[in-house]
């Protein structure tokens, strides 16, 4: 049984006034039936993962460079990442691919980079509104599939998140026909390449818009195992509902 998982992507949000909302969640789901994930600014880890003590609410970084040391100035390796406190790291977001240009094996490289330090990553993919209407929506999604994934991956180190680009922070959700479509081809492609065993237990969220008031609907969708959530994350008023209907899912 796949556990489910609510993580909230802050990006660049945040200033240390921020950590109450963590203490907020902590006290509205004391005993949460669900994996909980925030990733916060690089600059409040640290701080978010001692607010987050003693309680399973986990701790995650944005992003990680693919070296452990070097020359970068301004990033952040995964090994930072692991001394700060952090258990997961996302990898791959649309936002990172567009502003950042990184490709699919820049992507793998900092999903190998990762795993090496003990990580969990999200490795995040998605079509453009341009692929969906052109219908290459699989096409797009199996590339991703096979540029950004080590060849050597496991359940416990790796989780998939599919964002439509169209769908972050536009209010425009995919009806649910077409995140199960997109949901059930990811889950094929993983036991096709990883075999049943890995490839059946690898979680995969939905990311997009999600909120309260659509998460019920979302969470019923096959292959559904929770979300990855942006703005609707900031708040614990607004990330707990979410959190409650994939508890009750």
């Amino acid at each position: 049984m796949r556990r489910k998982l609510a993580a909230g992507n802050w990006k660049m949000n945040g200033t240390s006034d921020a950590l109450a909302q963590l203490t907020a969640l902590r006290n509205a789901h004391p005993t949460p039936g669900v994996d909980i994930l925030i990733c916060p600014p690089a600059t409040l880890i640290s701080a978010a993962v001692v607010t987050a003590a003693d309680h399973p609410l986990a701790i995650g970084g944005q992003d990680c460079h693919m070296a452990q040391i070097g020359a970068h100035t301004g990033d952040i390796s995964a090994a930072m990442l692991k001394d700060a406190g952090a258990s997961y790291v996302l990898t791959g977001h649309s936002e990172r691919r567009t502003d950042h240009n990184e490709t699919d094996e820049m992507i793998r490289n900092k999903t190998k980079a990762a795993h090496a330090e003990g990580l969990i990553a999200v490795v995040c993919i998605g079509e453009t509104l341009k692929e969906r209407e052109a219908a290459n929506t699989l096409d797009i999604i199996a590339g991703q599939l096979a540029g950004s994934l080590p060849d050597v991956l496991t359940a416990e180190n790796t989780v998939i998140a599919y964002e439509p680009v169209w769908a972050i922070g536009t209010g425009k959700v995919p009806t649910t026909n077409q995140i199960g479509e997109v949901h059930d081809y990811i889950r094929t492609k993983l036991e096709q390449r990883y075999g049943a065993g890995v490839g059946k237990s690898i979680r995969i969220l939905y990311g997009g818009s999600v909120k309260g008031s659509n998460a019920d609907e979302i969470f019923a969708v096959s292959n559904v195992d929770g979300a990855l959530v942006g703005g609707a994350s900031l708040k614990a008023e607004d990330f707990s509902p979410i959190i409650t209907a994939l508890e009750n899912a």
